[in-house]
């Protein structure tokens, strides 16, 4: 049995001209002729007498209403995993899919780690990782049903979404054990002022802390390196170019290799940003979900140190 068993026809055609933005692209990935899901999408507008799409010349978008049954269509998609999932279990132990979504920091280390430890007690259980750019980015895949956790760093709450998890996160700089400031127990913004500095672009939320520090202590900062890569922003500083900032978890397996330290920022408000752990509101998730986010949670709470103060 298949998810795609337990929904009906026109409902999930519907989704996936939704999610593509027209019936060709609902037709390659479906394989399936454009005119058998035209059918099924004017069949459901006359059933619901309205326009679920409004048509332009570039593709389709919901309209209101198509984006009211977009939101009871996913979760029945998502509905019918579950269950498919659930009854595969009990012919032969837990087994599933988990689809994850994160930023870069929690792919390179933390979620590679705890998926090889998990894999060790439940095999029959695989993963599927998307990485993203932006926190934003992460939280959008949960609340559209696209991922099932999410671990990102956040601010604020965003409705549709549930925080399963969250802890306070130390920001850090990460600087060659042979630079001036590697033998400090803590370092302010004033002090990391004086010498090159690597950071993210905008959007990101250390770089929206840090941003709001120099500000706050009126400090003018320049980057000698802005990229959304943190690798590069890394080797810049391992090469000897300065310095970079992040967040503790992110970087505590790269400083291990023993080269680099990791020195916590005092200033107040550079721990002011949350790990997050974050699935959909209102929706059950599969067994072999809930397992591996229990276990994540512990992971999380072992890897984070308290921030200093």
């Amino acid at each position: 049995m298949k998810p795609r068993d337990l929904q009906e026809t026109a409902l999930r055609y519907f989704l996936e001209v939704a999610r593509g933005g027209s019936i060709t692209a609902a037709s390659q990935r479906l394989n399936v002729v454009p005119s058998a899901i035209s059918r099924q999408i004017t069949g459901l507008e006359e059933v619901m007498g309205t326009a679920l799409f409004e048509r332009r010349p570039r593709g389709m978008v919901l309209s209101a209403a198509g984006e009211v049954l977009f939101a009871h269509a996913r979760r029945e998609a998502l509905e019918a995993e579950r269950v498919v999932g659930e009854i595969a279990a009990l012919k032969g132990g837990e087994r599933g899919t988990v689809r994850l979504s994160c930023t870069e920091g929690f792919a390179v280390d933390l979620l590679p780690r705890a998926i090889a430890a998990f894999q060790q007690l439940h095999p029959q259980i695989t993963f599927r990782m998307q990485v993203f750019g932006l926190s934003s980015e992460v939280t959008s895949q949960i609340s559209e049903g696209d991922a099932d956790i999410g671990i990102t760093f956040s601010r604020q709450s965003v409705k549709g979404v549930k925080v399963e998890h969250r802890q306070r996160v130390p920001t850090v700089a990460v600087m060659r054990r042979d630079h001036p400031l590697a033998g400090l127990k803590q370092v302010s913004l004033s002090q990391l002022a004086a010498y090159p500095i690597a950071l993210t672009g905008p959007g990101s939320t250390v770089r929206e802390l840090f941003d709001i520090g120099c500000s706050n202590q009126q400090l003018l900062v320049e980057p000698v390196l802005t990229s959304n890569f943190f690798q590069a922003q890394y080797v810049f500083a391992a090469a000897g170019g300065g310095i970079c900032i992040a967040g503790d978890v992110s970087v505590r397996h790269l400083a291990a290799a023993g080269d680099m330290v990791i020195v916590p920022i005092s200033d107040r408000g550079m721990d002011a940003r949350h790990i997050e752990l974050q699935t959909m509101a209102d929706r059950t998730l599969p067994q072999a979900t809930r397992t591996f986010l229990a276990f994540l949670k512990q992971r999380l709470k072992a890897a984070v140190p308290r921030p200093a103060r």
